[in-house]
């Protein structure tokens, strides 16, 4: 098969390395990549948005199966150009894309068909929403973006100032652009987050094994949120009953859904969830693997992930049994100083040989370049430093072993990741 990689990202990197995994793999593409990605994959300068160019390369290079995997070009409908175009593609349509795209979506949904979620409210207007906040003394609070903000349109407010001040910054400032025309403010819920990937075709649903993310820029889970500073899979606190629970009363419902909405996804639908005193919520849904989920998720995936999209995509996942490593993983992402504000690029990276890792650690690049033999940096989460081992221990130790052999000016990374609650 020839294969399209759409995206730029250590989501991607982990994408490329598992479909290199396959016998089935003849030419491998990612566009636009990054410079690990140019060592695995031929890199192709499309910007992620453009569908028509994107269309276009997938028909001259005769690719069978183009993977979306940012939520943008998602929610765009590049799944839509391409399928228009006779190429089969993994990821949901636009129409199903929306349960990510559109946060007021996605609650509404949530509420029309009893999925468990935080009690919430949805506005237009700052003042309205300003008024309702002072009103019901509703802190601490969760204000959040509407649209798609980078994983970043979402802030945790302590009092109703805090929560007034997000307001402003979304609707008023506009620090999301249009994501912020509308906004979510929805009650705290408290307890340990979740996340659970799932496989699904519209009709059947898979879910992944397990991972917990680590949002705060800093140790002790201090900072603004991120993209996600490390990962650790499997998550302690989703036992068999919890995760039994979440199929009934979550995953299954929110397919079936989406099928009755007329927006049948398939595709990667993540489940972001937290395990309240009254049982597991939705926090959000993605319409694609998280990041840096994947980056552990992905690395205990036995079965031919080509043969997935293959069920995906033909309505056939139920006849596919999917299998997984019991081997715990850990990922360890290293940053560049002063993200997730502002930040250098172009730093020089060393220890970057391939053979300079540890045993059993994998690096997956997420903001590099690749120049004249030498990689520098490029964006603000850098590299995904991943380790498998027998236990997550061992995958941590290994994962910090292999962090210690790489260093750029300013390079930041938690040293807490798989210790906090």
């Amino acid at each position: 098969m020839n294969i399209l990689m759409i995206g730029s990202g250590g989501r991607e990197h982990a994408l490329i390395k598992k479909i290199l995994e396959s016998p089935r793999v003849d030419k491998l593409y990612c566009a636009p990549g990054n410079g690990g990605i140019s060592r695995d994959a031929v890199t192709v300068d499309i910007p992620v948005m453009d569908k028509e160019k994107m269309v276009n390369f997938a028909k001259e290079n005769a690719i069978d199966l183009a993977f979306v995997a940012p939520d943008d070009p998602l929610a765009d409908g590049m799944v839509d150009a391409f399928e228009e175009a006779g190429i089969r593609a993994f990821g949901p349509k636009a129409n199903a894309a929306i349960i990510e795209a559109s946060k007021v979506f996605s609650k509404n949904l949530m509420k029309k068909y009893g999925i468990p979620t935080a009690q919430y409210e949805v506005f237009d207007d700052s003042e309205k929403a300003i008024n309702w906040l002072k009103e019901n003394d509703a802190a601490p609070c969760v204000v959040k973006a509407d649209g798609l903000a980078l994983g970043k349109g979402v802030l945790i407010c302590n009092t109703v100032d805090d929560a007034v001040n997000a307001v402003k910054t979304i609707m008023e400032d506009k620090k999301f652009g249009a994501s912020g025309n509308n906004i979510v403010i929805e009650e705290f819920l408290t307890g340990p987050e979740v996340s659970v990937l799932s496989f699904t075709d519209g009709k059947t649903v898979k879910p992944m094994v397990s991972s917990k993310d680590h949002k705060r820029a800093y140790d002790n889970d201090e900072g603004l949120n991120t993209g996600g500073m490390g990962t650790i899979s499997p998550n302690p606190y989703y036992t068999d009953e919890i995760a039994k629970q979440c199929m009934d009363e979550i995953f299954v419902p929110t397919v079936n859904a989406m099928a009755k909405e007329g927006r049948p996804f398939k595709g990667c639908l993540y489940f972001g969830l937290m395990i309240t005193p009254k049982g597991p919520k939705v926090i959000e849904y993605n319409a694609r693997f998280g990041d840096p989920e994947a980056q552990v998720v992905l690395p205990r995936l036995q079965t031919d992930i080509l043969d997935i999209c293959d069920a995906v995509i033909d309505g056939k996942l139920a006849e596919l049994e999917i299998e997984w490593s019991s081997e715990p993983t850990a990922c360890v992402v290293m940053a560049s100083g002063g993200y997730p504000e502002s930040y250098k690029k172009g730093i020089e990276m060393f220890g970057m040989d391939e053979n300079g890792q540890v045993d059993g650690a994998t690096v997956y690049h997420a903001g590099t370049k690749y120049a004249d033999g030498k990689f520098y940096t490029n964006g603000g989460r850098v590299l995904g430093v991943t380790a498998k081992g027998a236990t997550l221990d061992d995958a941590l130790a290994k994962a910090y072993e292999a962090v210690g052999k790489i260093s750029f000016e300013g390079a930041h990374y938690r040293t807490d990741i798989g210790r906090t609650k």
